[in-house]
């Protein structure tokens, strides 16, 4: 039986909680917010179910014990510190630590998309809003998803556009278009926003570090254009349209002198040139 009072019955499962009987305190909370589901002392044992998850390993049990204080105890003094260790709950998941739980179906390929997710919508403008939103971002886009994670960004740069992470998240941008440029088939209209957004990025920070990594990206998507250029001319060289090729490869030799492509556009030229003799 319960003890008289939520009162009593909180000090009697923390007992069990502080020489880490787990299965006790587990048992005695759950007794109290059946008994006393309105009581101050209901919102603090489920606070203390997400304790006794974490402690034993089980995070993303840990994560729903948590988020029901927060659904369910909206004025707990404790909201705070939910959305701080939802927070790096989720930064666990993010960096591959495995959870020890079983019989559970997690409903995503990363609980941190769910759990980075959840700390923006429980705390949309507050201090870890921006960095949630940037990191789920970055899940996706580890993911391949690279459509969503632009749109993580995004939000990111439209949201908290002071924030630390707003400059981070207009590279990431870039760089989500850039990876939708290097799928299967080179997507010409990808690489061309991501060149134009990297620029951008090493205009506006021309001392960041990611700007190293920027003219790096913009390097790589050049060589791209000049090997679809090339592959456009030979293929007018192939079809004998020599007229079209000859404009493609001039094209390489003047605006990508820098690049491999150009050497091999001169030496089809010249080869042009030679069989135009025969």
């Amino acid at each position: 039986m319960p003890k008289d009072n939520p009162k009593e019955q909180f000090a009697y499962a923390k007992s069990f909680f502080d020489v880490s009987k787990y299965e006790d305190a587990r048992r005695e909370f759950r007794k109290l917010i059946k008994t006393y589901p309105k009581s101050a002392e209901a919102a603090e044992s489920q606070y203390y179910l997400g304790l006794i998850e974490e402690a034993q390993g089980k995070l993303y049990e840990a994560y729903q014990a948590y988020q029901l204080v927060i659904d369910k105890y909206p004025f707990s003094e404790r909201i705070q510190e939910v959305i701080e260790r939802e927070y790096k709950i989720a930064e666990k998941f993010m960096t591959g630590e495995k959870r020890k739980a079983f019989g559970i179906t997690l409903p995503v390929e990363n609980p941190a998309i769910e759990i980075f997710g959840k700390v923006v919508e429980n705390s949309t403008y507050g201090p870890l809003a921006p960095r949630a939103q940037y990191k789920l971002g970055l899940v996706l886009k580890e993911l391949k998803r690279y459509y969503e994670a632009e749109d993580e960004f995004n939000k990111v740069v439209s949201r908290y556009p002071d924030s630390e992470w707003a400059s981070a998240a207009r590279f990431q941008i870039a760089s989500c278009r850039s990876s939708l440029s290097k799928g299967p088939s080179y997507d010409q209209g990808a690489a061309q926003e991501a060149k134009q957004q990297f620029e951008e990025f090493v205009k506006e920070h021309p001392d960041a570090v990611l700007s190293l990594d920027a003219e790096k990206n913009i390097g790589q998507i050049r060589e791209k254009e000049a090997q679809a250029n090339y592959d456009i001319a030979r293929f007018y060289e192939k079809q004998r349209e020599f007229k079209s090729a000859k404009i493609y490869y001039n094209d390489l030799i003047d605006n990508y002198a820098d690049s491999k492509w150009a050497a091999e556009a001169v030496a089809r030229l010249q080869i042009m040139e030679l069989e135009n003799e025969k």
